[in-house]
């Protein structure tokens, strides 16, 4: 199940545009042979060379969500205080 898909656009040195694409994909969690298996998040990454794509368990995933987090937290932190020394 595609659950979002984020979609990229940059120019490159040469002024041409290109696109990638970050798209989760979730597979339910079900019982194989009488026993309950994890479900999985996959990362898929394109763009116009190629594809790439990761699955991860759901701590795995939990945890590079926590990574995210926090770095996007700490970057825009960052960037509130650059603001703040312009305004000074």
């Amino acid at each position: 199940m595609i659950e979002d898909e984020i979609t990229h656009w940059f120019k490159d040195d040469k002024g041409e545009t290109h696109r990638t694409s970050l798209r989760i994909e979730s597979e339910a969690s079900q019982l194989v042979k009488g026993f309950p298996r994890d479900g999985i998040v996959a990362l898929r990454i394109t763009n116009s060379i190629g594809a790439m794509s990761f699955r991860l368990s759901p701590d795995e995933a939990l945890r590079l969500s926590t990574l995210l987090n926090a770095s996007a937290r700490d970057l825009l932190l960052k960037k509130r205080v650059l603001w703040q020394q312009l305004e000074e």
